[in-house]
């Protein structure tokens, strides 16, 4: 039996002494595989390419070492660095939104402005125009993604809420997909396509809290020592949180619309201290974005008028409703559930076949799949105005602040599209020639009756709705909120005519029921509730449809969950990425923690290894844990702590820990390493035992894994129900279980 006093290994190895280290084999000596334990949690996430993140404190020699040599002064210095890294957060993430919402806003208006000129004099050169404008965008989107940062493609959110819930996907929070994601949202949502820069936005947030954490970039030599302290996955965690409510904040103005979505959405770990960074971080963020907006109302931001900055201003809309319509607005709950349940299932049988298929045949491909999509996207959207008829322009009140028609590449209601008279405007130009927060605005626009017909809706919301299923999956950076807010207003406004219509009320505004739409369309595919209602009240600035947004969420979240699950978690399973359901399946209840390992191998390793067997174990297996046993004082094996694969590799690519004796080691070999060397690189591939070259020599050494390994790792007892063992591996957040 080892101790810490007999052979100088630290204290804690003493634990071994424990019934838990007992094997029920004697198989486990030598590095060979043993059915007879599990490291959970490992091998679970090695069909998908992910590794799972280590939230626990591994308390071996060096982080022992390195804990007693700390001052005084090392926990105060560490709590300002953590406020001050919020503040940086909320600033970074402020200014990258406001980099891409004024680019986004510009491009568009200088499109949007030399097509209604052109136009004039000829309808092709103002449709080629158009088109070129667009596919040069797109083309610029695509082309970085594909060739410089393809962890930039897609929303990001699905593998956002895999790292905040345990698991890292390679590359996703590198400098490279930072700056890939704010350019490739720039190019993609200003190329027109149905998609928007929201979830893009989470993303932006959280790479660039992930690399304030790690102390900038290391690939770019952008990075400093003084700032790396936060090396642990639980540091970078609650960073990464912040960052996530800092994107949300900075993409809606809705700050406490940014602390639920983190909690309700994304993480499934939260405290009252995190809770107060996460609340200062989206608060730093409203103030920035706050002080752009004023800076920007004194025209020094080009073509940036009141779009860009979501907020949709309805307070001066319906003030009250009545009974008799709860029932159409459940309707619009019921429509929500079902379209959105649809689009979840599309996006997900168009994305699995575009991923098998198409996107295996190269960049290139990719390329020309995002830029037909733009093609087809830029005719759309200019021809289908031709068919509808212009209207006249109505009698408008003098104080709404609308003016009929709206001059070319500003935002704003009734757009003037190859119309024969000036005094007129076409309804379904006013839709497709705007931003998409501008075409919201005129969506949820109070005191506009009769500004759409029902046909030009229904047109719209068939090629807006098909557009973005086929969109949604492109290798260019694409969130789903602002286009699921079209969809949803769409519909929502034809209910909202109907009613008008069939009530014969002045006090009901289309705009209302639009928004309501748009709610129910946003429950019933992404499900969420408490977070979506707050950001739907905050960037409306109307409190008092508060109810009704409740109502129409619920309705169609109820819908929805009888199909299928949400988007996010839906793309999250097709992208290989492992989430916890957050309750175990009935049937757990009835298996043991032994049942659940039949088929899971592990692999054991003696205390002193071989060199040779430790690489042959790494190169034939794709387990992230390997418990480490010895024999007691009787002769049984006995398991004495687990040791990772990242720690393995820092040790067989440092040499200094090989010795000849296949003994254990002395007291005056321990303090080779700090703990900053076995820090694995915050979502980077680190190091790979194909990296790592040994001499023959060197293969024929010993190396003694005890100083180095994680002397109490969590236990499951075999005889623990699955049930219990799911719940204790969701509460930890992916932590390593034996059992």
């Amino acid at each position: 039996m080892l101790s810490g006093g007999d052979d100088g290994v630290p204290d804690g190895i003493g634990m071994a002494r424990l019934a838990w280290t007992r094997l029920p084999t004697a198989d486990a000596e030598g590095a060979g595989p043993s059915t007879s334990a599990a490291a959970a949690g490992d091998e679970l996430f090695s069909a998908a390419a992910v590794e799972s993140l280590d939230y626990e404190v591994i308390e071996n020699y060096a982080y022992r070492e390195e804990q007693a040599q700390r001052s005084k002064f090392w926990v105060p210095y560490y709590v300002m660095l953590k406020w001050l890294f919020s503040l940086l957060i909320g600033v970074g993430t402020g200014l990258a939104a406001i980099f891409i919402n004024l680019a986004v806003e510009n491009f568009s208006g200088w499109k949007y402005t030399a097509t209604f000129a052109i136009i004039k004099h000829s309808y092709f050169v103002g449709f080629f125009v158009y088109t070129i404008f667009n596919l040069a965008l797109v083309f610029s989107s695509v082309y970085i993604v594909t060739n410089f940062a393809p962890a930039a493609a897609g929303s990001g959110i699905p593998e956002i809420k895999g790292y905040l819930n345990g698991v890292d996907t390679h590359g996703i929070l590198l400098f490279r997909t930072l700056v890939g994601k704010i350019f490739g949202s720039i190019g993609s949502v200003g190329g027109g396509l149905a998609l928007g820069k929201e979830g893009p936005l989470v993303h932006t947030g959280a790479c660039i809290a992930s690399l304030l954490g790690q102390g900038g970039s290391a690939e770019y030599h952008l990075s400093s020592r003084w700032v790396r302290i936060f090396e642990s996955d639980r540091d970078r965690r609650d960073l990464v949180t912040c960052g996530c409510a800092a994107g949300v904040a900075a993409a809606f103005r809705a700050p406490v619309g940014g602390v639920l979505f983190a909690l309700e959405e994304v993480t499934s770990w939260w405290r009252s201290h995190l809770m107060w960074r996460v609340f200062f971080t989206s608060a730093v963020v409203a103030v920035v974005v706050r002080s752009a907006m004023n800076w920007c109302n004194s025209g020094k931001c080009g073509h940036f008028g009141a779009g860009g900055f979501i907020i949709w201003d309805i307070s001066g809309g319906q003030e009250d409703y009545s009974y008799q319509e709860l029932f159409p607005m459940a309707i619009i709950g019921v429509i929500g559930g079902l379209l959105g349940a649809l689009f979840n299932q599309l996006t997900l049988y168009i994305t699995k076949w575009r991923r098998t298929y198409l996107h295996k045949k190269g960049k290139r491909v990719q390329i020309f799949e995002a830029c037909l999509i733009s093609l087809v996207t830029s005719t759309i959207s200019f021809v289908l105005p031709l068919l509808r008829k212009c209207s006249p322009c109505p009698q408008l009140e003098t104080n709404s602040g609308i003016e009929c028609p709206h001059p070319p590449g500003t935002d704003g209601n009734f757009v003037n599209f190859y119309c024969s008279k000036d005094k007129e405007y076409n309804d379904l130009a006013t839709i497709f020639f705007n931003t998409q927060d501008d075409a919201i605005r005129n969506l949820f626009s109070a005191k506009t009756f009769h500004e759409y017909s029902a046909q030009s809706l229904i047109t719209f919301l068939v090629m807006f709705y098909s557009l973005a299923v086929v969109t949604f999956g492109t290798a260019v950076p694409a969130g789903q909120f602002v286009p699921g807010i079209m969809i949803g207003s769409t519909y929502g406004r034809l209910v909202g005519m109907f009613v008008v219509k069939y009530y014969k009320k002045l006090n009901i505004e289309e705009g209302t029921y639009a928004l309501l739409g748009a709610a129910s369309f946003l429950g019933g595919s992404m499900r969420m509730t408490v977070s979506l209602c707050v950001i739907m009240v905050e960037i409306t600035n109307n409190l008092k449809l508060l109810p009704l947004i409740m109502l129409v969420l619920l309705v169609s979240k109820a819908v929805g969950d009888f199909f299928n699950e949400g988007l996010y978690e839906e793309q999250a399973r097709l992208r290989g990425i492992p989430l916890l359901d957050s309750r175990p399946k009935q049937v757990m209840r009835n298996m043991n923690a032994k049942d659940a390992c039949k088929n899971q191998k592990v692999v054991c390793l003696p205390r002193v290894s071989r060199v040779i067997d430790i690489v042959s174990v790494l190169r034939t297996n794709k387990h992230n844990g390997f418990p480490v046993v010895d024999r007691g004082q009787n002769g049984e094996s006995l398991v004495i702590g687990l040791i990772l694969r990242s720690h393995l590799l820092v040790l067989l690519q440092a040499k200094v820990d090989f010795q000849n004796s296949p003994f254990p080691c002395g007291p005056g070999v321990l303090n080779r390493h700090n703990f900053s060397d076995f820090v694995k690189p915050a979502s980077s591939k680190g190091k790979s035992i194909d990296d790592i070259h040994l001499t023959e020599d060197e293969l024929g050494l010993y190396l003694d894994l005890a100083p180095f390994l994680n002397p109490s790792p969590y236990i499951v007892p075999e005889d623990m129900s699955l049930a219990k063992a799911f719940s204790c591996c969701r509460i930890d957040n992916q932590k390593r279980f034996i059992t």
